[in-house]
């Protein structure tokens, strides 16, 4: 890149413009020469407004955007991957910001190449002199939003000394105020001041109430939170808000007895940043004295309830004892049994009773015909249940849905061969809760004694088809030293026409194939330079 202040406007007419093509574009077609972004800082934004993670973070860099505008010294270009301009100039429309007019397909294509984009939303920012601060602005921004200004590697790392700085003096105040706020609000719009809730063991609830997942723990945690209070417990929750629309942040919290941070309250983004949450629900224990007591409580509320607080090392060493005691008596029947819920079904509507199936291997298949990850499953799993049909009767497939409701149901049912759970059973939450399902599909192993041999049935099945049935450790174990026999036979590089770099055979934890999009452990053909990683069972299939 440029070298000085003065070399820039040059630099950036390199980056920009077309021998035929001086100018950029703003959202109402106006043309705004390149030079005008002299000694600015620059954002060159690659999106495109098919991409559902870019339609998610173009709202977060408008605000940034509009916030450091009145400066004066911020630019942001876009630089699209739309396939046509109505679609572009309709993603357009949203931007405050400049951009590649879409007819200069070259100059897009050039920039591509240049940062070397691979995936979007990509956001590479620039220093006034056309240097590369960083190109992973996506994350910079998501992380710190304006507070990051100017991008820079040391402004990052001050951000960071100070977060380690507030971690090390926390206080529920400085979790929860902020400079134009001292209170949090109730469930019917009432002011608490957060001094009243000092002294208390504090829950912070990071939830959405448009999330499904966080809908089911919130009756769960509602139970939990009257218990607590009815035997006289200094305990309050609030609530982290994450919905996206205020009626139904709203319309949530008036169904919650406890407390809450305003709706898109600044400080529900520091906190999720702060605690690193990465899934919902969430529910983090803050202590008497301020100080972070459990970073997640979510599943001891879910399995144990009540008998969970006071969320001390000794309780979570007295529910590891109850847990394993559940887990040694665990059967089929106590797995699948609910009162007078003893069976499961056919396609047909006729019942099984579950006692008929003891003593069978079994999967428990977590699913939902709304999930586009569960229809790419979905075909290799009936490939291995007729495999392993065919040399072992004793086994048998427990479809599990998430479907939303009973057409949804009958319509992910009727392609399956095997079983299922009657939609709307309640037995569906007890099993989601016990086997932690967070997102489908999921697959675990049941065996022949009602024992979990394995949640991973998924990765199994979607890498090895049915040759780790009954997916023991020892049959795995087996499958495994055939491969890395099979591997010795292996070529070391490869040219491969889905990439464009020589790859290398690796050994890798787990990744997930750039070509085929499945998981996979150990043995990759991997680019460093790009991480890229594709499967051997992909690199190889031609050869």
């Amino acid at each position: 890149m440029a070298e000085s202040e003065d070399d820039a406007p040059d630099e950036f007419q390199d980056l920009f413009s077309s021998p035929d093509r001086d100018f950029l574009i703003n959202n109402n077609g106006d043309q705004v020469k390149v030079d005008t972004l002299k000694h600015k800082k620059l954002g060159l934004y690659f999106s495109a407004s098919w991409c559902p993670p870019c339609q998610r973070f173009t709202p977060a860099l408008v605000e940034v955007y509009n916030e450091l505008a009145p400066k004066g010294d911020f630019e942001v270009v876009f630089i699209s991957a739309d396939e046509n301009d109505a679609t572009f100039m309709e993603y357009f429309s949203q931007m405050p910001w400049l951009a590649i007019p879409f007819s200069d397909s070259e100059a897009r294509n050039r920039l591509d190449e240049l940062f070397e984009v691979e995936g979007i939303p990509n956001l590479v920012l620039l220093d006034e002199t056309g240097e590369v601060v960083t190109d992973s602005g996506v994350d910079v921004i998501r992380e710190y939003g304006v507070e990051g200004y100017p991008f820079t590697l040391a402004k990052i790392q001050e951000l960071k000394d100070l977060e380690e700085e507030a971690k090390r003096n926390q206080s529920l105040k400085s979790l929860l105020l902020s400079p134009s706020r001292d209170f949090v609000i109730s469930s019917h719009g009432n002011k608490i001041a957060v001094s009243e809730l000092e002294g208390k063991m504090v829950g912070l609830y990071f939830s959405s109430s448009s999330y499904e997942r966080c809908t089911e723990f919130t009756s769960r945690l509602v139970e939990f939170y009257d218990k607590l209070k009815a035997d006289g417990e200094s305990f309050e929750i609030v609530m982290i808000p994450l919905d996206e629309e205020e009626e139904s942040f709203k319309k949530g919290l008036e169904s919650m007895p406890w407390l809450s941070l305003p709706f898109e309250d600044k400080n529900c983004g520091k906190l999720i940043r702060y605690f690193e949450v990465l899934t919902l629900p969430r529910l983090v224990i803050i202590d008497e004295n301020g100080k972070t007591l459990h970073s997640s409580v979510v599943e001891a509320v879910e399995e144990h309830g009540a008998i969970a607080y006071p969320f001390s090392p000794e309780k979570f060493a007295e529910l590891s004892e109850i847990e394993k005691a559940k887990a040694a008596s665990q059967t089929l029947e106590s797995l699948l049994v609910s009162g007078d819920q003893d069976f499961v079904i056919r396609k047909d509507g006729t019942k099984v009773l579950v006692s008929e199936l003891v003593g069978k291997n079994i999967l428990l298949y977590f699913s939902g015909g709304w999930c586009a990850a569960c229809h790419v499953f979905h075909p290799k799993l009936i490939e291995a249940y007729h495999e392993i049909k065919e040399k072992e009767e004793e086994f048998e497939v427990i479809f599990i849905s998430s479907d939303h409701d009973q057409a949804s149901f009958d319509e992910s049912f009727a392609v399956m061969p095997w079983l299922a759970i009657p939609y709307g059973d309640p037995r569906k939450s007890y099993l989601s809760r016990k086997f932690r399902v967070y997102e489908v599909p999921m697959l675990v192993a049941i065996g022949p004694n009602g024992q979990t041999i394995t949640k991973d049935a998924r990765f199994l099945i979607n890498y090895h088809g049915a040759r780790t049935y009954p997916f023991t450790e020892e049959r795995i174990k087996e499958v495994q030293e055939e491969e890395d026999e099979a591997a010795k036979g292996w070529p070391e590089k490869l040219d491969h026409e889905k990439h464009k770099h020589e790859i290398s055979l690796t050994v890798r934890m787990i990744y997930y194939c750039d070509v085929c999009d499945d998981e996979g452990r150990k043995w990759s053909y991997c680019c460093e330079k790009c991480d890229f990683d594709m499967h051997p069972k992909c690199a190889l299939m031609a050869e």
